[in-house]
Parts: C-alpha cells; structure tokens; sequence
C-alpha cells in the first residue's frame, strides 16, 4: 500500500516538473534554441524516467492481467538509466572544459564502469496477483546499492575535476569565464548534494534491508527521480546562461 502511493507521488511530482519544464524542451525542438550533442542525455534520462513512472504506475495498477516480467525490467531499466544519464550531464561539462584526451578517457571508463551496473538492474523475478498486480519477488538489491554508491562516487570525482579545472586553468582577468566557472560550480554541486544525499539513503536502506526486495525498489526508484530532477534542472539552466551578462535566459 505504501509502495502504491510512494509511486503515485513520485509520479506527481515528476510530471509538474516534466511540464513546468517543456518550455525548454519545445525551444530545443523547433530549433529556438540550439541543439548540441549534450543535449541527448538530457532528453533520454527525462524521458526515460517519465516512462520508467508511467510504467511502475501500471505495474501496481494494471487494469487487466499483463506480462509482469518485461514491463518490471523495463521499469527498473529506465529509471536506473536515467540515473546514469544523469550522471552524464555533469560529465559531459567536465570534458569540454578539460579537453584534454587523459580525463576524457577516465570519465568514459567511470562511465562504462557506471553502465555495466545499471544495465544488470533489470534482474528481477516478479509474479502476477489480481489484487496487487505486478509483485516483485527478487531483484538485485546489492546491484542496486552498487549502482547508487557509485553514482555518488562518480559524480564526487567529476565535480571535483570541474572544480579544479575552472579554479586553476581559467583566465581570471575574463569575467564572463568567471561568472560562468561560478555557475558551473554552483549548479555541478547543488545537483551532487542532491544526488548525494538521495543515494547515499537509498544505498543505506538497501543495505541494511538486503533481504527485501520490495524496499530496494522502493528507495531505488525516488533517488533516480531526485537525481534526474536535479541534472535536468542544470542542464536547462546551463543551456540558457549568457556569460557576458551572467544571466540565464
């Protein structure tokens, strides 16, 4: 019961911030605003966790028996990709500001690192009930823990290569690049204290509850939100920051 409304929540929290945001979304696709290449983390995590939601919601509320098991691995799939997506956000800003091929090879290997524990996400053993509808009988909730624990040390370690970079290697007489290293700074820690905070409970939580795999799913799941609310949030902000006048516009 609590899962039930813990998701519907979730749901609504995530689609107010979904729409109050599609006019960001809605620049970037009729070309009022310019589309770069980074842009298509932020757009595939958004949407994935809007489906790994609207999936979870069917999940527990399906109006008629359904195939538990692909739509289950599907939901955790999503949602766990887009916490890996969002972890992206932040690295891809920390490439462009290195451009340097040693770091830009370190971050893709914490990358490749991160992924190879969000796509073992998906392993879950569920049953169909009438009354309950899809129930999670076994996940990876050690996988789970993983992939959360290293999000926050992969997000620890980008922001601090962002840091360093922006407070040793940028001119200090330009003050467009110090108002835009300000808010790189700014907008990089505010999502890793977020991000921070939601793994590091939900990582706790799954640990010390190994046994359940319920409980995994159900601190997993608003982490992912957290996290994808918060890159989001700097990505848009980012896209829109004029250096020369430090305003977003």
């Amino acid at each position: 019961e609590f899962f039930i409304k813990l998701q519907h929540c979730l749901l609504g929290l995530y689609a107010w911030e979904f729409v109050i945001s599609l006019d960001f979304d809605w620049k970037v696709i009729t070309g009022k605003h310019a589309f770069r290449w980074p842009l298509f983390f932020y757009f595939a995590g958004r949407y994935l966790m809007l489906a790994a939601l609207i999936g979870i919601i069917v999940s527990v509320d399906p109006p008629t028996s359904l195939n538990c098991h692909n739509l289950v691995t599907f939901n955790e799939l999503a949602a766990s990709a887009s916490l890996g997506l969002a972890c992206i956000n932040l690295a891809v800003r920390t490439i462009a500001v290195w451009h340097n091929k040693w770091i830009t090879r370190l971050v893709i290997l914490l990358v490749l690192g991160h992924w190879s524990l969000v796509l073992q996400s998906g392993l879950v053993i569920t049953s169909w009930t009438p009354t309950s509808g899809c129930v999670i009988v076994e996940t990876k909730n050690t996988i789970l823990a993983a992939t959360s624990l290293y999000a926050m040390s992969f997000d620890f370690i980008v922001l601090c290569l962002l840091a360093y970079r922006l407070a040793f290697a940028l001119d200090p007489i330009s003050i467009a690049s110090g108002r835009l290293a300000r808010r790189l700074i700014s907008e990089g820690l505010i999502y890793f204290l977020v991000s921070f905070i939601c793994n590091s409970i939900s990582s706790l939580l799954m640990i010390i509850v190994v046994y359940d795999p319920v409980v995994a799913v159900i601190f997993h799941i608003p982490a992912c939100v957290a996290s994808t609310i918060a890159s989001s949030r700097v990505v848009r902000s980012l896209s829109t920051f004029n250096a020369e006048t430090g305003r977003v516009q």
